[in-house]
């Protein structure tokens, strides 16, 4: 009778809990699909009725699509490359020595500029990019992204290429790899789970990104997502909260379905991992 009702009341506390926890989500969906005379005065929890009108000013008046264009554009040319530096950098680190003590100095020096705040490099990258004359384009933004991803790439990288027998590698070496072929063949595909939790958080940190785009782009062809939904707060349509929420909605679609392919890849990556010899 006790382990009876100590689930019964494990089973209403996981019942609350996600009430709590998806209640916002639904909230922002209701939002979004409820027509705007049902925003005035007492809100009922269940819409009256369904409406897209939202989605159809978003798209057709306030040009939310060239916004999701350019945050596609921004968030995959940035993660690429993050990948890229990020995970060759965090092999070197992980793999080779170096002179005079520097390894651990390195690391930390890539971390603190992971943890400094975006302020500490507003300046030189305005300077930089002013300069160059890139301001007011998709190219500042990017280049930004790239910056904070790629020290929390090589701090998260460093311990899984580090937890790799060295074995196999000079196995690989004897046969007659070379070192792009070993870290590229060999290397890579031993460490997919981890690329594939980093490249989740990178891809979200890009997508949400608002500080160095409201720094670096003004004109409103160049918005992305973030830039858009804060113009959707403006005077005008401080009260609009529907077309806002249906904002929301939109943007944490393509957010969802890169976080769902990622996460099949990772415990794909985990169960081949788990039966190699």
């Amino acid at each position: 009778m006790k382990k009876k009702s100590g689930a019964v009341i494990r089973g209403l506390i996981t019942v609350v809990l996600l009430v709590i926890a998806l209640f916002p989500i639904y909230w922002l969906v209701a939002m979004a699909v409820r027509p705007a005379s049902e925003m005035t005065g007492h809100i009922s929890v269940i819409p009256q009725t369904l409406t897209l009108e939202h989605f159809h000013q978003l798209f057709t008046e306030k040009g939310f699509g060239r916004a999701i264009l350019n945050s596609l554009q921004t968030t995959g040319f940035s993660l690429v490359l993050s990948l890229a530096f990020g995970l060759c950098a965090a092999y070197i680190i992980a793999r080779h020595r170096f002179r005079f003590g520097m390894k651990k100095p390195l690391t930390y020096w890539v971390l603190l500029v992971r943890v400094l705040p975006p302020v500490a490099f507003t300046i030189p990258l305005y300077t930089m990019f002013s300069k160059i004359g890139v301001l007011n384009t998709k190219v500042p933004p990017t280049l930004a992204c790239v910056l904070i991803n790629i020290p929390l790439i090589i701090w998260f990288m460093i311990s899984f290429f580090q937890d790799l027998p060295e074995d196999i590698e000079e196995s690989a070496q004897i046969d007659g790899a070379t070192e792009w072929q070993l870290f590229r063949k060999i290397v890579l595909p031993l460490v997919a789970p981890g690329i594939a939790a980093i490249a989740m958080l990178s891809f979200m940190y890009a997508w949400n990104e608002y500080t160095y785009s409201i720094i670096f782009v003004q004109s409103p062809s160049n918005y992305t997502v973030p830039l858009a939904l804060a113009v959707l707060n403006t005077e005008d349509n401080l009260t609009n909260f529907g077309l806002v929420a249906a904002g929301g909605v939109i943007s944490v679609i393509p957010i969802t379905l890169f976080v769902i392919f990622a996460q099949n890849y990772l415990i794909s990556g985990l169960s081949s991992g788990a039966v190699k010899e």
